[in-house]
C-alpha cells in the first residue's frame, strides 16, 4: 500500500455501520483530525466484504465497525474477514465502534487479536487523536 499523503496518519480507512449518522460523523471527524485520506463506507457488513474483495491490493489500514447490524454482525464480519489472504490482512487494524454496552461484546471484542480498540459511540476526534495502533 502506498504511504498517506503528509498530514495523514492513515493513507485509507472503513467505516462498516448500518446507521447513517453514525457514518456521517466517523467520516467528517476523520476528514476533520487527517486521520486517513480516504474513507470508504459501507451499511451492511455483507456490502463491506464486497467492497474489500474488489480492493483487494489496497486494502484500508483501520476498519471501524459496529457490532450490531442487520443482516450480518460486526463479529460474524470479522468471521469473514479472516478468510482472506493473510498478506492483505496484516496491516489493517479494527476499531469496534459501537453503542453495546453489554459486557459480553467488549469481552468478546478483547479476546479477537484483530480489534485493537473498543470505543463506545459517538466518535469524538480526541479519540482519533489519541488512538494507537
Amino acid at each position: 500500500m502506498s504511504q498517506p499523503a503528509p498530514g495523514f496518519k492513515f493513507k485509507r480507512v472503513m467505516v462498516v455501520d448500518d446507521a447513517s449518522i453514525d457514518r456521517f460523523l466517523v467520516e467528517r471527524i476523520v476528514k476533520k483530525t487527517s486521520f486517513a485520506e480516504e474513507v470508504l463506507s459501507f451499511e451492511s457488513a455483507k456490502d463491506a466484504l464486497e467492497g474489500l474483495s474488489q480492493t483487494a491490493d489496497t486494502a484500508p489500514q483501520v476498519i471501524f465497525l459496529d457490532i450490531n447490524m442487520p443482516g450480518m454482525n460486526g463479529f460474524e464480519f470479522l468471521t469473514e474477514f479472516e478468510k482472506f489472504p493473510d498478506s492483505f490482512k496484516q496491516d489493517c487494524s479494527v476499531v469496534m465502534l459501537t453503542s453495546s454496552l453489554h459486557p459480553d461484546d467488549k469481552l468478546k471484542a478483547a479476546h479477537n487479536p484483530r480489534i485493537k480498540c473498543f470505543l463506545n459511540k459517538p466518535l469524538k476526534p480526541e479519540y482519533l487523536i489519541n488512538l494507537e495502533l
